[in-house]
């Protein structure tokens, strides 16, 4: 059973829609209770990084999501800012502390990559083998919507990079936790190949 917590902030549906597809058992739940008696979490986040934080944090989700991933060491997916939240900070919220599993920050696009935010199809490169992305290639894409990105001070986390006026980490991995910046929920036979390796973890 994968439990997409449902903290209030996500796309929810979408996300769910997609495991379907891939033949997952899956709901949506904050009960502490489900997300303890899960075999996988995916965290889901949408919009400012410091509302997805604070009010993650204020969840009855919260402090089972930690134990699951931290002391149950079960496998977990953050999507976009829900990805971003397992890194340390964002720029786009100054003083709101992310929950640091992960060693990364957030930060904004430079003025020279263009228009921001990046929306659009962006083909990933593989930084090393992982579960999570078996049929990855060069040629794999993958839908972002987003003005910031991971910047990693462990190189050893970044599963995937990708470019964008710059090259920078869309995806990372320690252990049992993963987090990808860009929507595997949006992106077709990639996303849904992403969803089905998750799923087999």
């Amino acid at each position: 059973m994968i439990v997409i917590v449902d903290y209030g902030v996500g796309n929810l549906q979408s996300v769910e829609r997609m495991l379907n597809k891939a033949g997952a058992t899956c709901e949506l739940s904050a009960d502490p209770d489900k997300i303890t008696q899960a075999d996988k979490l995916i965290l889901p986040g949408v919009g400012n990084f410091g509302h997805c934080v604070d009010t993650f944090r204020a969840s009855t989700a919260f402090e089972a999501v930690n134990r699951f991933a931290l002391e149950a060491r079960k496998p977990l997916l953050g999507i976009c800012v829900g990805g971003q939240m397992l890194g340390r900070s964002s720029e786009e919220s100054p003083g709101s502390e992310g929950l640091g599993w992960l060693d990364f920050e957030c930060r904004r696009f430079p003025a020279s990559v263009g228009r921001v935010p990046h929306m659009g199809w962006g083909h990933i490169t593989p930084q090393r083998e992982s579960a999570l992305l078996p049929e990855l290639t060069d040629e794999s894409r993958f839908y972002f919507v987003h003005s910031y990105y991971m910047d990693c001070a462990d190189p050893d986390i970044t599963l995937a990079t990708v470019e964008y006026g710059i090259t920078y980490c869309c995806a990372v991995n320690k252990d049992n936790i993963y987090g990808v910046q860009f929507h595997p929920e949006k992106s077709l036979r990639h996303g849904l190949a992403l969803m089905n390796a998750f799923a087999t973890l």
